[in-house]
């Protein structure tokens, strides 16, 4: 029977979640000049706006994988997509800072979810050398969103005022939730779309698929270096991404001289940047774990390089002397984010095994703690010692997050000795 290849289409699914989420994000940031103007809000007004959405959003990142697990990914991303799209049409009915933060802190509650529950579908829904491939059409995806969102924000900012922005990808979003709730089974031997030669390929890989639901292993993840390692590299990479995501359309306006629609261009290349290396990285890497390379080399030395290119290129950027000069090193320093994140999120699955969901809600939470520190941090700044302070501080925090990926071991699960998961793959390979 001719396989099907059904658990692409939801990767391409995920790639569009990812692309919606992203936009809905940096439709704040690209809108920040409009808003600004319109309520006499400061730098430091936005940098508060931007952090409440990051602490809702990082608030669910570990009861999202924890209900992935026990309620399947196919209703938490429905409910996540479907809950941030309404949030995301209730920001242009704001009027006040007080309903600015509200409205975007519920939206982050809302996002928080998607990306564990995404992180839950790849370790069901993927054979084991394909799970950093199918990553970064999730990752990719949301590197993508503000590659376009610069360009399409402005474009209907110009034609529709700033609301008009919230409205439409609000509307994209609902439709979406409906499509993955009607494509997306919790496990592809439900799935009326996978045939028994796909399901094979799928199961027959992955001697530690989950038999049963169970609630991680919280103790012992706890008490596990590579499990602090993972979140502390991925809160330096969170930074770092977030101050891009918060605070580059208004860089390049105030700090560079960029009109409103030069900007639109400028701020695509970095994001296009990420999105190019994180496909390339996660596929080398797949290939390199397929042909015997160990995960700690495909995985570890992949992150902490990409950290460690990022670090000089942004401190190169910060020192340029002329505005594209300025995009080329923040190009090549956010592209080289790509390495981490790619390395970061097949880590998760490598270490997480079945309860990969709340590995990577763990990560994810750190992650976002530093995407709640980033917006108003860098803006504080910004504001009193200026923007290439800003730049310079955040390309050093780079060499923590290198220093921390040497503590993670992607070979070695993160379980108890007499765990389930492991017991039942030891009587499976016998």
């Amino acid at each position: 029977m001719k396989q099907t290849n059904f658990r692409w289409c939801l990767a391409v699914l995920m790639f569009l979640i990812g692309f919606i989420s992203y936009m809905d994000r940096v439709n704040l940031s690209v809108a920040t000049p409009a808003i600004m103007g319109e309520f006499a809000f400061t730098k430091i007004d936005m940098g508060f706006m931007q952090t409440a959405f990051f602490v809702g959003y990082s608030a669910m990142q570990i009861p999202g994988g924890i209900m992935a697990e026990l309620l399947g990914h196919r209703i938490v991303v429905t409910a996540s997509v479907a809950w941030w799209s309404l949030f995301t049409v209730l920001t242009a009915t704001t009027t006040s800072f007080t309903s600015f933060a509200v409205v975007r802190c519920l939206f982050g509650l809302g996002e928080g979810p998607v990306y564990p529950a995404m992180a839950n579908c790849i370790s069901r829904w993927f054979h084991r050398a394909e799970k950093g491939f199918a990553s970064s059409f999730m990752l990719s995806g949301a590197f993508i969103g503000p590659v376009f969102g610069p360009a399409i924000t402005v474009f209907l900012m110009l034609a529709f005022g700033w609301r008009s922005v919230f409205v439409i990808f609000g509307a994209v979003g609902a439709l979406i939730a409906f499509a993955w709730y009607f494509l997306a089974a919790s496990s592809p031997c439900d799935s009326r779309f996978v045939n028994a030669t796909e399901l094979a390929h799928i199961e027959g890989a992955d001697n530690t698929r989950e038999k049963k639901k169970e609630l991680a292993p919280w103790r012992n993840f706890m008490t596990s270096p590579q499990f602090w390692a993972i979140g502390i590299q991925y809160f330096i990479t969170d930074y770092i991404m977030y101050v891009f995501l918060a605070w580059l359309p208004l860089y390049l306006m105030e700090a560079q001289q960029f009109s409103l629609q030069k900007m639109g261009m400028a701020a695509a290349f970095p994001w296009a940047a990420i999105c190019i290396v994180t496909f390339a990285a996660a596929f080398i890497s797949d290939k390199l774990v397929a042909t015997g390379l160990p995960k700690h080399k495909a995985r570890t030395w992949m992150g902490a390089s990409g950290l460690a290119s990022c670090f000089i290129a942004l401190y190169l950027g910060a020192m340029a002397s002329t505005p594209w000069l300025n995009v080329f090193w923040l190009t090549i320093s956010l592209g080289s984010l790509g390495l981490t994140f790619s390395a970061s999120w097949a880590a998760c699955t490598d270490i997480g095994g079945k309860f990969a969901g709340s590995v990577s809600g763990w990560m994810n939470f750190c992650g976002n703690v530093g995407g709640v520190l980033a917006p108003i941090f860098t803006a504080w700044i910004a504001t009193n010692y200026g923007w290439q302070s800003a730049i310079v501080f955040t390309a050093f925090t780079a060499v923590i997050g290198i220093a921390a990926w040497f503590a993670v071991k992607p070979d070695t699960e993160i379980a108890p000795s007499n765990s389930p998961m492991i017991s039942e793959a030891a009587a499976e390979s016998r």
